[in-house]
């Protein structure tokens, strides 16, 4: 690297935690013939952009002559240097594998020769040449990470930090691994300049400045992903070979193993990918991490692993009704929230649950602002050196239990039940009793939310054993009391469910049903949403994975023709 990298690559080595060089690894001259088939060469003279922030579809960009600048321009215009790249090193960051939009600048600094390979022969180039992919797969992902910590990239959010819309758009950005900043015009100088700049009003806020320049005024979470270009695009002419509806583990799972099998796959999620897990701030007891890992890293790496893989995904969007005729051959369709309509021949079903909230009638008022569904580093951040109160008493709550305990001051526990044991894991019991600062109520119930508009002041919950109620000061409650089967898109698509809504499968519809069908044919259910499964993240990864195998099965069983699929369903129905 030349004196500029070096400059460069100082501060990296700090951003990457003494991975720089795996964060920019060189390719030898062999190995860029190697991989001149994925590819084409192009030139670029100097001052010429390679690539621009936002534009998509560049994919990787390996340099053979000259050398290329990387850098950022904030929207108030002032650009960041990042890094200089030269001979044998390559450009972009995880968002290239699926064409996803750009986040910095590339600039030839001199006359400038390039392999450039598209997305899609970069996912070619990833599965044939293992050792190279791996080594670039990983060079992709740091580089993310990099831009994540150090905010590079994304909108500017314009906004007061306990202001409950931007709470939901930083908690949106973080949980789609989109970096982001977020200013204060109250102490933050730049903030001010912006809202002069762009002719704002405060009394507008939340306001999101787009990396193109686009102003948004509140947004929902929809409009902020089209305005980034994370969303994805929904091909209307197009039939996947499933549909998998929910980015969970469960989904997640599917979609991986779906795809390296050489299915044409379709990933749709409401929210972000990760579901429940995702917002788990320690995982210690799946298997092959023995010192734990973090709802969010986990899922990261299965969401990296599935664009490998080449998983199409919509995120943020809903499904909201499915359909299909009366022929079981006949193809399922999917009605979308945007408008859109997807066509599949199987569809599976991957929605999860959604959190329970508690039937008080101060709710609404405060569930922007103080009620949290999840401890993740940005509700830590609210709540440091601060009492909280924490109601549930499963392992989910137990994670978020341990972790919010070394960020606030105090943690109350409320519990119905006599302790914590008769739904927690036997280790998360006991770390969580040897912490001094976190106090267990059993036989616990809140009763009542109190506050000024919509900042909260106390609480109020009832002891059994004590037949009295208690006043407790907080800004912040956390809820971990369970969730509820997301099924109402389903409500006339004629899938049978059980008495709580969730959908039956298998055994529990006909003895000879195979495991994780549905009362539809080319419909499966997996993961949370589906009676009778396992709560937990290992067994809804092996869902997925078992969902794929009935799957192939149908889909053999489709080809073969109606009156095939007609014999199976018999058979298997008994």
């Amino acid at each position: 690297m030349d004196e500029m990298q070096h400059e460069a690559g100082s501060d990296a080595a700090d951003a990457f935690g003494g991975r720089q060089a795996q964060a920019f690894p060189t390719l030898t001259a062999d190995e860029i013939m190697r991989l001149a088939r994925f590819g084409a060469t192009q030139t670029f003279g100097a001052g010429e952009a390679l690539y621009r922030a936002g534009e998509t579809g560049h994919g990787l960009v390996i340099l053979q002559r000259g050398s290329v600048t990387i850098s950022h321009a904030d929207p108030s215009g002032v650009r960041t240097q990042i890094a200089s790249q030269t001979v044998g090193t390559f450009l972009g960051e995880i968002a290239q594998i699926s064409g996803r939009p750009s986040l910095v600048d590339a600039t030839a600094d001199d006359d400038v020769q390039a392999l450039v390979i598209a997305p899609d022969r970069l996912r070619a180039l990833l599965i044939a040449e293992a050792e190279i992919g791996e080594r670039i797969m990983r060079a992709l992902i740091l580089r993310r990470v990099n831009l994540l910590r150090s905010s590079i990239g994304g909108p500017i959010i314009l906004g007061t930090a306990g202001d409950g819309r931007i709470l939901r758009l930083e908690g949106f950005l973080a949980r789609n691994g989109h970096p982001h900043q977020r200013l204060d015009p109250a102490d933050d100088s730049g903030a001010a300049a912006l809202i002069e700049r762009f002719e704002l009003c405060e009394g507008e806020l939340p306001i999101v400045i787009c990396p193109g320049g686009q102003i948004l005024r509140n947004p929902t979470e929809t409009e902020l992903a089209r305005c980034l270009g994370i969303g994805g695009t929904i091909d209307e002419t197009r039939t996947y070979d499933v549909v998998i509806v929910g980015a969970g583990p469960a989904g997640l799972a599917a979609s991986v193993y779906a795809a390296s099998e050489g299915l044409s796959v379709l990933m749709l999620d409401c929210r972000s990918f990760g579901g429940q897990a995702g917002a788990s701030a320690r995982i210690e007891n799946y298997l092959g991490f023995p010192t734990g890992i973090s709802g969010m890293a986990l899922m990261a790496r299965a969401k990296n692993q599935s664009e490998k893989f080449g998983v199409e995904s919509a995120i943020p969007e809903e499904a909201v009704v499915l359909a299909s005729g009366a022929d079981p051959a006949e193809e399922l369709s999917l009605l979308l929230a945007g408008g859109h309509r997807v066509r599949s021949r199987a569809v599976i079903v991957a929605t999860g649950a959604r959190y329970r909230r508690l039937d008080l009638p101060e709710m609404d008022r405060f569930e922007e602002t103080s009620i949290h569904y999840w401890a993740s580093p940005l509700e830590a951040t609210l709540c440091k050196d601060e009492n909280v109160v924490l109601v549930g008493g499963g392992n989910s709550a137990g994670q978020a239990i341990v972790y919010l305990a070394a960020h606030a001051a105090r943690v109350v526990v409320l519990v119905r039940g006599r302790d914590l044991s008769a739904g927690m894991s036997s280790y998360l019991v006991e770390r969580i009793a040897a912490l001094p600062n976190v106090e267990v109520r059993p036989g616990s119930r809140l009763t009542a939310l109190e506050g000024t508009g919509d900042a909260l002041d106390a609480v109020r919950w009832h002891e059994t054993d004590m037949d009295a109620e208690t006043r407790y000061s907080t800004r912040h409650v956390f809820l971990f009391i369970g969730a509820e089967p997301r099924t109402e898109w389903l409500a006339t698509s004629g899938i049978r469910m059980d008495a709580k809504g969730f959908v039956m499968t298998g055994g529990d519809l006909r003895p000879a049903m195979p495991p994780l069908q549905t009362s539809r044919g080319g419909v499966f259910a997996i993961g949370d949403v589906r009676s009778g499964s396992t709560k937990r993240v290992a067994a809804a990864v092996g869902e997925g994975a078992q969902a794929v195998a009935a799957l192939h099965t149908f889909l053999k069983d489709q080809s073969a023709g109606p009156s095939v699929i007609a014999a199976s369903n018999q058979v298997r129905q008994g």
